[in-house]
């Protein structure tokens, strides 16, 4: 099976108040990229930390597995790592979106899972016109090496790590917007 991880724990500072649950189109923020993410695949684990009985409220009636991240503010690495930990034991990959970035596409994580089946490559990951992005998937066999992440950077030296293991799907369109602010919000509104 494959598993959607969606890391929606951040503390959102920039914002100034927590983003996730704001409406966008009608919607709390993260509910869209956890829709799109939920279709895609076949479970969901969301892992929220800030905010974290809002921000599970508002995905409630997805079927997803919640997963409460208490040292959030240490860095993404840990909601990686709480996500990785929490995944069902016959998930044969984890596709990971990021839960302020309501505008993923589901072609595109259909795309990725395609392309690991296609190539069994330990990480895919989405290319969008040379810039690397989300989703990215993760095969089981790399479960390990998230598990021992530490800091603020994610996966991102897991990924540079070994460039004959990460396979892309390009993809010509911009990087899809990321919600950090009330005026990024704006933008991500204007851009469908």
């Amino acid at each position: 099976m494959i598993v959607g991880l969606l890391l929606a724990a951040g503390g959102a500072r920039r914002f100034g108040s927590q983003k996730l649950i704001h409406p966008f189109d009608g919607r709390p923020l993260v509910r869209h990229a956890a829709e799109v993410l939920a279709a895609a695949t076949g479970a969901l684990v969301v892992v929220v930390g800030n905010g974290a009985n809002a921000v599970s409220a508002s995905l409630e009636g997805l079927g997803a597995r919640i997963v409460e991240n208490p040292h959030w503010s240490d860095g993404l690495s840990t909601s990686l790592r709480a996500g990785i930990a929490a995944l069902p034991s016959d998930a044969e990959a984890a596709i990971v979106c990021l839960g302020d970035q309501p505008r993923v596409s589901g072609d595109v994580i259909r795309r990725v899972i395609e392309t690991w089946r296609a190539t069994r490559l330990p990480i895919v990951s989405a290319r969008y016109r040379g810039t690397r992005g989300h989703p990215v998937l993760f095969d089981a066999a790399v479960f390990s090496e998230l598990g021992g992440l530490s800091g603020d950077a994610g996966a991102r030296m897991l990924i540079e790590r070994d460039a004959t293991r990460v396979g892309y799907v390009d993809v010509d369109a911009a990087v899809p917007g990321d919600v950090d602010s009330p005026d990024d919000l704006k933008l991500v509104q204007e851009t469908e």
